[in-house]
């Protein structure tokens, strides 16, 4: 009578340790959730939530984090033309650095843009942005922001 070859459980072991170790990775991808607030009383953080507001398409909160009558303007002096966003999931903000001076300061970040599948996969592409900031009354404000960024004042309603 021949006996039959035991399997090897060395083998199975390692595949059950890969397996294990793939889905712990996963499920750190997946429920990771949102990143966490940087301090409001910061120029980074300021901008986090202003962006965060934009993207929402919450205007009267991105307005709360942006100097008065320019609402992040890329061009403060000029008129205000706001444009066509790409939506929240479409756009994803990495903050770069900050510098800050007395009472202004530069949040330099990089804007990654998805515009969906392509026949060789996500087409996506960065920019650099900056986003400009005045302290007004002890307040970090937006004074200007990316054109992706830009919230234009509500018109006056005519009589």
């Amino acid at each position: 009578m021949t006996t039959r070859p035991r399997p090897d459980r060395t083998l199975i072991a390692v595949v059950a340790i890969i397996a294990g170790l793939v889905a712990v990775a996963l499920a750190v991808v997946l429920f990771r959730g949102q990143p966490e607030p940087l301090p409001d009383n910061t120029p980074a953080g300021v901008v986090q939530r202003y962006a965060a507001a934009v993207l929402n398409g919450d205007a009267a909160a991105a307005r709360r984090y942006s100097t008065d009558g320019r609402f992040g303007a890329g061009q403060p002096d000029g008129p205000c033309t706001q444009m066509e966003r790409p939506g929240a999931g479409g756009l994803r903000v990495t903050l770069v650095s900050t510098i800050e001076h007395a009472d202004t300061a530069e949040v330099h970040v990089v804007l990654a843009t998805s515009n969906g599948g392509g026949p060789f996969g996500n087409s996506e592409y960065e920019t650099e942005a900056v986003f400009n900031l005045e302290r007004v009354n002890g307040n970090w404000l937006v004074a200007t922001a990316p054109w992706q960024f830009t919230i234009c004042p509500v018109p006056a309603a005519k009589p």
